[in-house]
């Protein structure tokens, strides 16, 4: 793969990223900022989506339509929905899905489908690059939603239906735009929060250390994939 796109949905996402790629050439197309970089041979388009599905779905499908990426990464952090998954933690999704509307929507209107599975190779290669830097991670579900959760209850809720590893606000969109125009997808996060009633406090005390930890792996990532 020799055109790699990544989208995050907040500049802290791609912070480090963009520190570690250097020097760069963007282009401003639809609302959106591409910052298009050569690195080790391949060239790695970073764009800051903003927060939510719809910003999420345009930026990928502008991404898409201009540059033309082998592959999508969704990178940045999550809220943790297993008891196994710890704050720091990278999930690697198999597939994505959204948590607030009903499938019914989208399986039996277009585009036909309401789960979009990531790539397996991609996957392969984010946990690979976790063992490499000894990080713990999980395989598993992603949802995303237009809520930031943080309740008990609200997360038991989501737990009991769809029994998700992580969630966020974006992921789903990314690999629903991704399904739409047959481009490998994989989402990487880094769990800042557990999506509970402390969610807030937690998100707001381990954000930067857990869009470093993520932005290491994913840059690594675009290295051997």
């Amino acid at each position: 793969m020799n055109t790699i796109a990544i989208i995050g949905a907040m500049p802290s996402e791609l912070a480090d990223i963009r520190k570690m790629l250097g020097g760069t050439e963007t282009k401003k197309i639809s609302g959106f900022e591409f910052f298009v970089n050569e690195y080790k041979g391949k060239t790695i388009i970073n764009a800051c989506c903003g927060i939510a599905k719809v910003n999420a779905a345009l930026c990928t499908q502008v991404m898409i339509d201009n540059f033309n990426p082998d592959c999508v990464i969704n990178t940045g952090i999550a809220g943790g929905m297993n008891t196994d998954v710890k704050v720091c933690d990278i999930v690697i999704s198999t597939e994505v899905l959204p948590h607030d509307l009903d499938p019914h929507f989208l399986n039996d209107y277009p585009p036909y489908c309401a789960v979009f599975k990531a790539d397996e190779k991609l996957i392969e290669s984010a946990e690979k690059i976790c063992d490499e830097f000894s990080v713990n991670s999980f395989r598993g579900r992603i949802v995303s939603g237009e809520a930031f959760i943080s309740s008990n209850e609200v997360k038991a809720e989501i737990q009991s239906r769809l029994n998700p590893h992580a969630v966020d606000m974006e992921s789903a969109a990314v690999g629903h735009c991704c399904y739409l125009n047959e481009k490998p997808y994989v989402s990487v996060r880094c769990i800042s929060d557990n999506a509970d009633d402390d969610g807030a406090m937690s998100f707001d005390e381990f954000e930067k250390i857990a869009a470093k930890r993520v932005a290491e792996i994913v840059l690594r990532m675009t290295e051997i994939i």
